[in-house]
């Protein structure tokens, strides 16, 4: 179940806020339309459900915000926009990999992809989809971890009429399951068709608040209202009939009498009830306003804001009046829970055979569609951990059954904060009240979580994706092609040499791909945001960060061990064994050599993790040799009167026994790496890069 209460966005330049004051409810087994022409604010009502845009009010997701939900993947199904994700990576690779991200067994790709019809395009590119599949794959991506409510913004929006009845029978299978379904549209006859409750914004504000049959009934205008007994029979003669003289018509059954036919006239609807023979009681035609759809009831005056678990335990934000559903208990037409449990509807489809194929036949002339038996089934159940705190403790069984008593909001949700609103508006505070708190609370974007298995999530994100590889093989090509140019000049030292790096470039090839690599490292979160499912913001959290690092240095050090590998190769079957022998001091140069790679790896993580820019990465890994390193060299240049020599013996002096396997030349020799200009240089940028993160992560958590 969905509360959203008072929900208003910030104000924008010498314009009224993009949404104000909307207040509305979606519950649990039911389809609910959030209706809008282009500008009403659909968009930004979602956003700001999603806390993914600042303002104020409150949503409530099965009784909590969902900033308080541990894992808000698991509570929320999200598609928003276009899917996110590479266009290099694979469709079966995206799904595997956000699997990691929400904590889900790496079967469960297969399954969705079963589910949403894409197993034959499983290995194709995400950028190759069509937009059919690409709105399968969003609704894939959004049903991965099982969800109790999914939001959707515009998923028919370019869709064929036959994927869009096929796309609304998946959301009707899942409320019929128990959950909630919200989508956002623009076509009203869509939203008569499809849901059982539309909620409609006209310039960001609530005009209406129906079910179904009510809005179709005062809103959708102009149409033909016929009251016959044989209103079922009388609207398939009516479809047969306009599809035979190709003209486009639609007939909504409103109740078990009455018909509501759109695209024809009396004229038309009255002969083909007299040629065939029905009885009609009522044929008029109704042209009128979209208006507001009724004045809102009266409000409860609280004294106080108050919380959740401190509400009354009855009752809903508006009394109702007489001939007023928009708040309030269910009036009649509406779904009763036993109806829902039984997969009945409040628009009384019909569902005799004849019916429901001609609603596949025909979609422009049928009554609401719910889902087909064709339909693949619904997805299996992930079994919720044992201290999982996203479904409530109250919440026994299966959250998704309809027969669960979980499902009735009234019997162990506690009842969302009655705001103190006043003729629809907000009630400001007296100048004489120096308490804010009849003010709905602000809305906060908070961070995002990190993937629960992180480690799992960045392994398949590098590898999903021929970056990666192909940034590797170019490492190779260069550096092979440069140790012959350099050692055909016969000026450059060996160990350069073998590592490809002459005196005239900043950073040898390694180098610069192991930080392009690492700048790379947070492309998806803020390019192709596979996180979107939970806040949309690039997660600073400690396990991810410490997941890219780790892959990132790994991922270094084995460009660097196969790039002096084909070196030296190269040399030998080029040049014979002479340039290939082993230096004397090969282990402090291999451990140069590993810092090196390491430290322009994290500097391009780091980098491109404050400024959220991969060219931002990049640039602070060349910045190190070309800015930072002539800083530090005029820093530690001149006279000195003192130097470090016999830093060795000082070492094996500073404890009073004799330092194991003489460990005392590697800690010199890491304090004289430290000491040299390119290694204080680097030291000083990944410090002041890893203080940047962690100032950043902070003042996003105290914000």
């Amino acid at each position: 179940m969905i509360q959203a209460i008072g929900l208003t966005s910030n104000p924008r330049e010498e314009l009224p806020p993009a949404v104000d004051d909307v207040s509305f409810e979606a519950r649990a087994g039911r389809v609910t339309a959030l209706l809008g022409a282009e500008g009403a604010g659909k968009t930004t009502t979602l956003r700001l459900m999603l806390e993914l845009q600042q303002g104020r009010g409150i949503t409530y997701f099965r009784g909590r915000p969902l900033h308080r939900i541990a894992h808000p993947s698991r509570e929320v199904g999200v598609l928003l926009g276009d899917v996110p994700g590479h266009p290099a990576r694979t469709v079966r690779g995206h799904l595997r990999m956000l699997c990691a991200a929400v904590g889900v067994p790496v079967q469960r790709a297969d399954d969705v992809l079963e589910v949403v019809g894409l197993v034959s395009l499983r290995n194709e590119r995400l950028g190759t989809l069509s937009r059919g599949m690409d709105r399968r794959l969003g609704l894939g991506c959004a049903l991965l971890a099982d969800p109790h409510t999914l939001v959707l913004d515009a998923p028919t929006e370019g869709l064929s009429v036959r994927e869009g009845a096929w796309l609304h029978g998946i959301l009707r299978a899942h409320a019929r399951q128990g959950g909630t379904v919200l989508f956002a549209t623009g076509d009203p006859k869509e939203a008569a068709r499809t849901a059982d409750r539309v909620v409609t914004l006209e310039a960001g504000r609530l005009v209406a608040d129906q079910d179904a049959a009510d809005f179709a009934r005062t809103r959708l205008r102009p149409r033909v209202a016929v009251l016959s007994p044989y209103a079922a029979r009388l609207g398939t003669l009516l479809t047969k009939e306009a599809r035979a003289s190709r003209r486009s018509i639609e007939v909504v059954i409103e109740g078990g009498n009455r018909l509501s036919v759109y695209g024809s006239n009396c004229a038309d609807v009255g002969e083909v009830a007299y040629r065939h023979g029905i009885l009609v009681h009522q044929l008029a035609d109704e042209v009128g306003d979209a208006g507001r759809a009724g004045p809102p009831g009266p409000w409860r005056q609280p004294d106080a804001w108050t919380p959740p678990d401190a509400a009354p335990a009855s009752g809903f934000l508006q009394e109702p009046t007489q001939g007023d559903t928009t708040r309030g208990e269910p009036a009649q037409g509406d779904a009763t829970p036993d109806e829902l449990a039984q997969g009945e509807t409040p628009h009384g489809e019909a569902e005799t055979a004849e019916e429901a194929a001609l609603g596949e036949t025909q979609p422009l002339s049928t009554p609401p569609v719910t889902a087909s038996p064709s339909l693949s089934p619904p997805l299996p159940l992930v079994p919720s951990n044992e201290g999982d705190d996203t479904v409530p403790p109250s919440s026994g069984g299966d959250p998704h059954s309809a027969t669960n008593p979980s499902a009735d909001p009234s019997a162990t949700l506690p009842v969302p904060p009655v705001l103190p609103v006043l003729s629809g508006s907000l009630a400001l505070p007296s100048p004489h009240d120096d308490s804010a708190s009849r003010l709905p609370p602000p809305i906060t974007v908070h961070p995002g979580r990190s993937p629960l298995r992180p480690l799992r999530y960045e392994l398949r994100r590098l590898t999903g994706v021929g970056v990666g590889y192909f940034t590797l093989a170019a490492v190779l090509a260069a550096s092979t092609l440069l140790c012959v140019v350099l050692a055909r000049a016969g000026h450059t030292p060996q160990p350069r040499l073998l590592a490809a790096w002459p005196q005239e470039l900043p950073l040898p090839p390694a180098a610069l791909g192991a930080g392009l690599l690492g700048a790379l490292a947070f492309g998806d979160e803020f390019r192709h945001p596979a996180l979107a499912v939970d806040r949309g913001t690039v997660p600073r959290r400690v396990g991810l960060l410490v997941a890219k690092l780790l892959v990132a240095a790994a991922t270094a050090l084995l460009s660097g061990a196969l790039t002096v590998g084909a070196d030296a190769a190269v040399l030998h079957l080029v040049y014979g064994e002479e340039l290939t022998k082993v230096p004397a001091d090969w282990l402090s140069l291999s451990a140069s050599w590993a810092a090196l790679l390491t430290g322009c790896a994290w500097a391009g993580v780091l980098a491109a993790g404050v400024f959220r820019s991969t060219t931002a990465g990049l640039a602070a890994v060349l910045g190190v040799p070309i800015v930072v390193v002539p800083l530090v060299q005029k820093a530690v240049e001149g006279p000195a009167v003192r130097s470090a020599a016999g830093l060795s013996g000082r070492l094996r002096d500073l404890v009073l026994m004799q330092w194991p396997f003489g460990a005392e030349r590697y800690v010199a020799g890491g304090v004289r790496m430290i000491v040299q200009p390119v290694g204080g240089a680097l030291a000083l940028s990944l410090t002041a890069l890893l203080c940047a993160y962690v100032l950043t992560a902070m003042r996003s958590r105290v914000r």
